[in-house]
């Protein structure tokens, strides 16, 4: 095969061989000399670490802890310095002279809103009141500020977030619907780098991403961006910009002190237990010219605990209080089951029955759905939460015009993630590494995502091997069958009848406490010694993981405005590769069957201003490439129309997703069935639609039969529908039309942002499930003969899933919906309005709502809120060291699917509060606060943990804290 890392390696070269010849235009052997010192306007007290950056070149410096700065520029006058600070006015000076000193600067507050510059809705700067698009974003100020516990968790604050977690240190963001735990329909990018991890295609949460010190802006944008960022950018994109080592130097230090876990439920820990974080940040700069910088973080936390019992099999309960088949949430194990009913016809407990005098209660036994004996989740989940991460960089100005760069986020630890099944990722390493050739005008980057699974597991795989490694399946049955036998008899029920659901309950609980006599407990030394070798074996011998997948991403974009002035142009393109390296415990990539998957793309972008610079009209395309698919075109056009301070805009856009690699090329076993990709290989390879009915179908058989259908019955059998083939698997396509508002009323104090859209999904991605009989069931609709109708009651493939190997008969797959448009809308407004004497209060209002409902067999997983809300009132300057800020969040509740479960989530309702206080001759700032405060126990997603209060103390030093 290609060698796809001497590739990535080549291009890595060829940034760096570039950046050494890049040719330093404008470049003269005259040169400017500025030196000065930048001031409070209200206070007249120095500041100290402003940005000083030359317009139109890479150059700059910042002030020093006395406020002052010097800076030399290879260029002959006259030139732009533009001085800049998180909370001023920005302010820009015309040098005309080669020498300048004593220069003052004075920057005011900035107290108007709507003056952010943001780069992500056109991928190039522009003021956020102008942008496209519907966009959101945080400044240092704003992170700093922020009331949640960390600030990764307050972008949920923002207008349009959908945001949902696996883990106390994982969580998933999503924007506009079709929300999941693992969303592929959303992209993160942390310094141009996308984070998602290989295997898995969907971002990791702030696993690997900077500690709070180091982060300078959170940019996010709702909706369908395919059209500049390519695959998967399609129900939003959201930008974490680290600091740069040129403009934030010096020492920075962090720490936390926090404690969960109050007012413990059972099956949660009984007291409060700490959590800890705290962050190390150094940056250098030499001569303007080198600049580095490491960061370093930790955090530790009692991760929250997943402990509902709710039942997912309830259909198999019948008249019988209590289901002897129950399948719980957070139990696991008892995903194992069977109708006990099918051994009837097995020869084994046909002689044991006689041989034990039971022969006669042979026909008692009942067409019964029954569960193995599971293990509550707390049992076989590492709940030690633990997040290390190191993120460095090397930056280097090859000239005025150009800096390079290399990037360096590796992160590693403990968490819990919520997928087809519950994972415990342990000892997990991620790490990125970026090379990256920048100017004023152009970049050109490479780098490469790797991942190593570490010690992480399938916990529900667990739970059921342990089970096994006890007693096997088919012992385990067989005896609860003669125990429900012998218990029949000893209530003197007459052989052969089935006696009421009274003694049909006391049968089930004897025969299950005989079947589980001798069951290794948890905590004891056989469940341990089982569990610690099946967490130590790969799949499927195990429930371990082996997977060291690779992405390789080569960009670059190149902005014509020195060339251009009629009107603004952009061209980038990107070639990327997935390096499949589960060894077979994802994909089916066993010795000697590497996987790989490359796409390829590139886009242009113009805009104009027209009719005196009101109206500015921006249309892009774009064109990607997946190997396995057919190319995809990705449109976009939008206007907004400025009058004074209000901003009207238009936009059509259009996205797409490829099919994730595990859409491709998954194969693995998940117990309750065989998850396969939805390429064709895969079908073919398991022959999936021989004797093969809808698992929706199957399910509603059963639940005729537990009601008191005759199994044989046109009734019974009438609800199976046979599945002959599957479309296949393509890209799914978005076209949204936005229109919104935005702008400063009320003397500028009051700032109003409202978005319209609707969404037209076409060729939907989803997953069915499909369950094969042993052998033909019936021709038509309902049986023909008496036999058939016997094959489709007695056929174990068709009434449970089988958990043998080698004996797999229930596939979950990938599909496209291809003869039904989905679609959506909503709504989102957000107000913000500046107070007299600092204060400040925003709040925000999102609707959403699926219009469409889906076919019968297939998961829409929408998983978002038709209404949703959020609060802020808070004062950076209560007093001259004093500030509080206050977040409430409410959602109503909403129907959660997934391929783990489905349920319904309760509507949530929280607040976060904090206060701070600058102690200024220590350079740092105390925070207390707390997240939750009132302990509202809630759930973001069903399936996920049971979220409570996290109260905290944190202590932040910065050298260039004003």
């Amino acid at each position: 095969m290609i060698n796809y890392y001497q590739k990535y390696c080549s291009v890595l070269a060829l940034i760096a061989l570039f950046s050494f010849n890049y040719p330093q235009k404008g470049y003269t052997q005259e040169q400017v000399t500025i030196s000065g010192s930048v001031i409070d306007a209200d206070t007249n007290d120095p500041l100290i670490g402003v940005n000083i950056l030359v317009k139109g070149k890479v150059i700059g410096t910042i002030t020093d802890l006395n406020g002052n700065f010097s800076l030399r520029v290879n260029q002959a006058p006259p030139l732009t310095l533009v001085f800049s600070m998180v909370g001023f006015a920005t302010q820009e000076r015309n040098i005309t002279e080669t020498s300048v000193s004593n220069l003052v600067v004075n920057l005011e507050e900035q107290t108007l809103l709507g003056q952010e510059v943001v780069v992500s809705a056109s991928r190039v700067e522009e003021s956020i009141l102008q942008s496209p698009v519907s966009i959101e974003k945080m400044d240092i100020l704003a992170i700093r500020e922020n009331a949640s516990d960390s600030y990764y968790k307050a972008i949920a604050n923002l207008k349009g977030v959908d945001m949902t977690a696996s883990s106390i240190n994982f969580q998933i963001l999503n924007a506009r619907g079709f929300n999941s735990t693992g969303n592929t329909r959303f992209v993160q990018l942390i310094d141009g780098m996308d984070t998602q991890a290989p295997a898995l295609n969907f971002p990791i949460g702030n696993l690997n991403g900077p500690s709070e010190l180091d982060v300078e802006s959170v940019e996010f944008i709702p909706g369908a961006s395919s059209a500049l960022y390519g695959p998967n950018a399609f129900n939003g994109i959201l930008l974490i910009n680290s600091k740069s080592p040129f403009e934030y130097q010096g020492l920075s230090a962090y720490y936390k002190q926090g404690f969960n876990h109050f007012g413990g439920r059972p099956g949660e820990p009984s007291s409060p237990q700490p959590m800890y974080e705290g962050s190390l940040r150094y940056a250098k700069a030499f001569n303007n010219k080198f600049a580095f910088k490491i960061s370093a973080s930790f955090m530790q936390a009692e991760d929250w605990y997943g402990t509902d019992q709710t039942d997912l099999n309830v259909a198999a309960q019948g008249e019988l209080p209590f289901n002897p088949g129950q399948n719980s949430v957070h139990v696991f194990g008892d995903e194992v089951s069977n109708n006990i009913g099918l051994l009837r016809n097995v020869a084994a407990i046909q002689q044991q029955a006689n041989a034990s005098g039971l022969g006669g209660y042979i026909s008692s036994i009942p067409d019964q759905v029954v569960s193995r004996t599971g293990y509550d989740e707390r049992y076989l989940v590492d709940y030690g939460a633990k997040n290390y991460k190191l993120n460095g960089a090397l930056h280097y100005r090859v000239s005025d015009r150009a800096e390079l760069s290399y990037t360096l986020n590796y992160g590693s630890g403990t968490s819990v993630y919520t997928g087809a099944q519950r994972y415990s990722l342990n000892n997990f390493e991620i790490s990125q590494h970026k090379l990256e050739l920048k100017g004023d005008n152009f970049f050109l980057r490479g780098y490469t995502t790797r991942e190593n699974s570490g010690d992480s597991y399938i916990a529900d795989l667990t739970g059921v091997n342990i089970n096994s490694a006890w007693k096997d399946n088919a012992q385990w049955f067989g005896e609860y069958t003669l125990n429900y036998m012998g218990a029949l008899a000893q209530q003197q029920v007459a052989p052969g009848g089935m006696g009421n659901p009274s003694q049909q309950a006391a049968a089930h609980q004897f025969a299950r406490s005989q079947a589980d006599q001798g069951r290794f407990l948890p905590g004891s030394p056989e469940f341990n010694n089982a569990a610690n070798e099946i967490r130590s074996d790969f799949i499927p011998g195990g429930s371990l993981f082996n997977d060291q997948s690779r992405m390789y991403m080569a960009e670059g974009q190149y902005n014509f405005k020195e060339e251009i002035d009629f009107m603004d142009l952009q061209v980038g393109a990107m070639y990327r590769v997935y390096d499949l390296r589960s060894n077979g415990t994802i994909f089916a990539d066993v010795e000697g069957n590497d996987i790989t998957v490359t796409e390829v793309g590139g886009f242009a972008q113009g805009s104009k201003r027209v009719l005196d610079d009101k109206l500015k009209i921006t249309g892009s395309i774009r064109y990607d490439k997946n190997e396995n698919f057919q190319g995809q075109f990705s449109p976009r056009i939008s206007g907004v129309y400025t009058e004074g301070n209000s901003n009207f805009r238009l936009s059509y856009q259009t996205g797409f997703r490829m099919p994730t690699t595990q859409a491709q090329h998954i194969d693995l076993n998940v117990i309750s069935a065989r998850l396969i990709a939805g390429l064709p290989y895969y079908r073919e390879k398991y022959n999936v639609f021989e004797n093969a009915y809808s698992l929706t179908s199957v399910q509603r058989y059963i639940e005729a039969v537990g009601a008191g259908e005759s199994p044989v019955s046109a009734t019974a059998t009438g609800h199976l529908q046979r599945v002959e083939s599957l479309p296949d698997l393509r890209p799914e396509q978005v076209r949204s039309v936005e229109v919104g508002y935005k702008g400063l009323l009320a003397q500028n104090r009051l700032l109003i942002d409202f978005a319209y859209y609707y969404n037209i999904f076409n060729d939907f991605i989803s997953q069915t499930a499909i369950r094969k009989a042993t052998g033909p069931v019936f021709p038509g609709a309902s049986p023909t003969t008496e036999q058939g109708a016997l094959n489709a009651i007695n056929a174990p493939s068709l009434l449970t899933p089988v958990t043998i190997p080698g004996q797999e008969n229930t596939f979950q797959t990938y599909t496209n919906i291809v003869d039904q448009e989905v679609r959506a809308h909503g709504a989102a407004l957000g107000l913000t309005y500046n107070l007299p004497k600092n204060y400040t209060i925003s709040a925000n209002y999102n609707y959403n709502k699926l219009i469409t409902e889906l076919d019968e067999g297939f998961l829409s997983e929408f998983n978002t809120p038709e209404h949703k809300g959020n609060i802020m009132f808070g004062n950076r300057k209560l007093t001259r060291n004093l500030g509080f800020n206050l977040s409430y969040r409410y959602q109503t509740a909403f129907r959660w699917e997934s391929s783990f479960a489905q349920g319904d989530v309760p509507e949530v309702h929280n607040m976060d509060a904090q206060v701070s206080y600058k102690v200024s001759s220590l350079k740092s700032i105390v925070k207390l606060g707390g997240s939750n405060i009132f302990n509202n126990r809630y759930i973001l997603n069903f399936g996920g943990p049971t979220i409570g209060a996290i109260y905290y103390l944190s202590i932040t030093f910065d050298e260039l804290l004003n």
